[in-house]
C-alpha cells in the first residue's frame, strides 16, 4: 500500500509539473515521447491487462505488434485506453473493473478509460449492468429529468467498473431519414429538444462520475452517407448549421461538458478546403474552441474510419488533426505509424512542443477534475444493475414507447397464444426476450428469429406457424422484413410490429406498429406492457416519418 501511495504521490507531482503555466517546467519531468502517448486512445484485445489467451495475444500481435494492454501502455505511454465487447474488455462487471485495475497499475499516469455506452443501439457494457433504450426512446419521452437520471446511473456504473470517460451523448440533430449511422442513436429532428436532452445527459454522466463526450460535432444529422465507409458532405448553409446542428453542443458546453468528439464530415460551408472536421482548423479552432467556447478535451472519432483516411494518408492523419486543434488521437488504424508520425513532425518543426503541452495540459487537467490523480483504481466486486436503477430503465422505456398505427391493441384475449417472430441482435435475439417476457406472463409462444433478412423458406415457415396464433414482430427496415412483415398481415392475425431502431420504416407498413427505438430488455418489456394494456402508451415521435405521421405523433388509450 506504502508503494501504491507513493506512486499515485510521483505521478500527480509529475502532471502537476507538465500542466503548469509554463511548458518548459514541464519538458525536463516528462519526455516527448510522453506526452505524445498522452494523446492517444486506442484499444487491446483481452479481460485482463496482461492477458496470455492465445487468441487475444495472436490478434493483439497482428493489429498492434504487442502481447497484451500492458506491454501497449509501456511501448506507447498511453493516456488513454478504449473497451470493446469484441475485445473481451467487457464480459461482466467483475472481469472489467480487474482489466481497469490492472491498465491503472500499469501505466505512470492515470488512464482515460473509455467506451461508447450510448444505450439503445450502441452499447459495449452489458447486462448485469442497466440497459436503457437510448437517445430516441429518451426523445420520445419528452423527459429531461429522466434524460440526466439515465446518464446519471450509466455515469455511476460505468465509473464504478473503472471506465472513466464515456462517448455519450449523440448530440446529432437527425433530420434526414435515410441518415445510415446515426438515427435512433440521435435524441430528435428538433435541435431545442435535443439540446434540453443532451444538456441533461451530460449533467447526469458527469454528475455520475465519468466524462461526458457530445458527438459528432460539428453534427452528423443530415447525411446519406456512413462515415466508417465513405466521406459524408453535409451542405448546410452557415445558418442552418447555426439553427439545426449547433444548439446541442452549445448546451452542452454550456453544461459544462468535458470533452467533445469530431465527426468525420466535411462541411463546406464552415470549411471551403473540404477537409473532413477532424482535420480543419477553421473548424475545430475557429468554431469549436473560438467562437463556441469550448476549452475542454476534443477527441477525433476513430482514425480508423474511411471519413477520415481517403483525402489523407494514415501518418498524415494524426499530425493534420493536431494541426486543427484536437487533443486526442482516438483509436488510428496502426499505432506505431501514428504515433511515430506526430514524433517525427515535432522533431521536423511541422508541430511545436508547444502545441503538444497545450493538449498534454488538457488530458491532465482533465483526469485530476475527474479524481483519477486521487483514486484511479476502483472496488473489484462493483455493483450495477440494482432494482432501484432498473425501474429507472422500465420508466425510460415506459414513457417512450410510441404508438403510431393501431387496429387490433390491447390484445383482448390475454395471454394467448403468441408466434414471435424478426430480427434481433446480440446473444439473446429480440424475439427470445419478448418471448421471454410473453411467457413470464403464461402466454403459449412459438419463437422463430429470423435474422436480419428472412429467407423465402424463413417466411413460409412464420407464415404456416401464423395460421392459430397472434404475431408480435420485431422489424428493422430491411426489404426482406418487410416482405416478412407483409406475409404474416395476408393470413388475416392479429399482427403487432414492434419497430427496435429509427421508426421511418413505417411508412413502408400497413397495420399496427409500436416503436420503442431499441432492442434493450426494458423496450421490449414496454412493448409488451402495451400489447396487453398493462400501461398506455405515452411516446411521442421524435421524429417526422415523412408523408405519414408528423413530429409528436403517438397514440393513446385508457386502460
Amino acid at each position: 500500500m506504502a508503494k501504491r501511495l507513493h506512486l499515485i504521490g510521483l505521478v500527480a507531482a509529475l502532471s502537476a509539473a507538465v500542466a503548469s503555466p509554463a511548458p518548459a517546467a514541464g519538458a525536463p519531468r516528462m519526455s516527448l515521447e510522453e506526452k505524445v502517448g498522452q494523446l492517444f486512445v486506442t484499444y487491446a484485445y483481452g479481460a485482463t491487462a496482461d492477458t496470455t489467451d492465445p487468441a487475444h495475444v495472436a490478434a493483439n500481435r497482428k493489429e498492434l505488434g504487442v502481447d497484451n494492454a500492458k506491454q501497449l501502455i509501456e511501448k506507447y505511454h498511453l493516456g488513454g485506453v478504449i473497451y470493446f465487447s469484441w475485445a473481451g474488455n467487457t464480459a461482466n462487471p467483475a472481469q472489467t473493473a480487474g482489466l481497469s485495475n490492472g491498465l491503472q497499475a500499469a501505466s505512470r499516469l492515470p488512464l482515460l478509460i473509455s467506451t461508447d455506452q450510448e444505450h439503445g443501439v450502441v452499447y459495449r457494457v452489458g447486462e448485469p449492468a442497466t440497459q436503457f433504450p437510448g437517445s430516441m426512446a429518451l426523445g420520445a419521452s419528452r423527459s429531461p429529468v429522466l434524460a440526466r437520471d439515465a446518464g446519471l446511473i450509466a455515469g455511476r456504473e460505468l465509473r464504478a467498473m473503472g471506465i472513466n470517460q464515456n462517448y455519450a451523448p449523440d448530440a446529432d440533430v437527425n433530420v434526414n431519414p435515410l441518415n445510415p449511422v446515426i438515427g435512433a442513436r440521435s435524441f430528435a429532428e428538433d435541435p431545442t429538444l435535443a439540446a434540453r436532452l443532451t444538456a441533461a445527459q451530460v449533467e447526469g454522466y458527469q454528475q455520475g462520475g465519468v466524462v461526458a463526450t457530445a458527438k459528432h460535432f460539428p453534427g452528423h444529422g443530415d447525411t446519406n452517407v456512413d462515415s466508417h465507409t465513405g466521406i459524408p458532405v453535409i451542405n448546410h448553409s452557415r445558418e442552418q448549421w447555426e439553427r439545426l446542428d449547433a444548439p446541442p453542443f452549445r448546451a452542452a458546453i454550456d453544461s459544462g461538458i468535458d470533452s467533445i468528439m469530431t465527426g468525420h464530415l466535411v462541411v463546406p460551408a464552415l470549411d471551403p478546403s473540404r477537409d473532413p472536421a477532424t482535420l480543419s482548423k477553421p473548424i475545430i479552432t475557429g468554431l469549436l474552441r473560438e467562437k463556441l467556447g469550448f476549452q475542454g478535451v476534443v477527441v477525433t472519432d476513430s482514425l480508423g474510419m474511411a471519413g477520415v483516411r481517403q483525402k489523407y494518408g494514415d501518418a498524415r492523419v494524426p499530425v493534420l488533426a493536431l494541426k486543427a486543434g484536437v487533443d486526442q488521437l482516438l483509436k488510428p488504424p496502426n499505432i506505431d505509424l501514428a504515433y511515430n508520425a506526430v514524433l517525427k513532425a515535432v522533431r521536423d518543426g511541422e508541430l511545436t512542443e508547444a502545441r503538444i503541452d497545450e493538449s498534454v495540459r488538457r488530458i491532465l487537467d482533465l483526469k485530476r477534475k475527474r479524481g483519477l490523480y486521487a483514486n484511479r483504481f476502483v472496488d473489484p466486486n462493483p455493483v450495477v444493475g440494482v432494482p432501484a436503477s432498473l425501474r429507472v430503465a422500465q420508466e425510460v422505456a415506459d414513457r417512450g414507447t410510441t404508438v403510431l398505427r393501431n387496429s387490433v391493441l390491447p390484445l383482448p384475449d390475454k395471454p394467448g397464444k403468441v408466434l414471435v417472430t424478426g430480427w434481433g441482435t446480440t446473444a439473446e435475439p429480440a424475439p427470445a426476450k419478448l418471448a421471454r417476457s410473453l411467457a413470464g406472463r403464461g402466454a403459449a409462444t412459438t419463437v422463430l428469429p429470423t435474422g436480419a433478412k428472412p429467407t423465402q423458406a424463413q417466411i413460409e415457415a412464420a407464415v404456416a406457424a401464423a395460421t392459430e396464433l397472434n404475431v408480435v414482430i420485431t422489424n428493422n427496415a430491411s426489404a426482406e422484413q418487410q416482405r416478412l412483415v407483409k406475409a404474416l398481415q395476408g393470413t388475416g392475425k392479429r399482427v403487432v410490429v414492434i419497430g427496435v431502431r429509427e421508426p421511418y420504416e413505417a411508412a413502408s407498413l400497413l397495420g399496427t406498429y409500436v416503436a420503442t427505438y431499441s432492442y434493450a430488455r426494458p423496450a421490449l418489456e414496454s412493448a409488451v406492457r402495451v400489447i396487453y394494456g398493462e400501461v398506455s402508451p405515452s411516446g411521442k415521435l421524435p421524429v417526422t416519418v415523412p408523408g405519414h405521421f408528423p413530429f409528436g405523433h403517438g397514440l393513446t388509450w385508457r386502460i
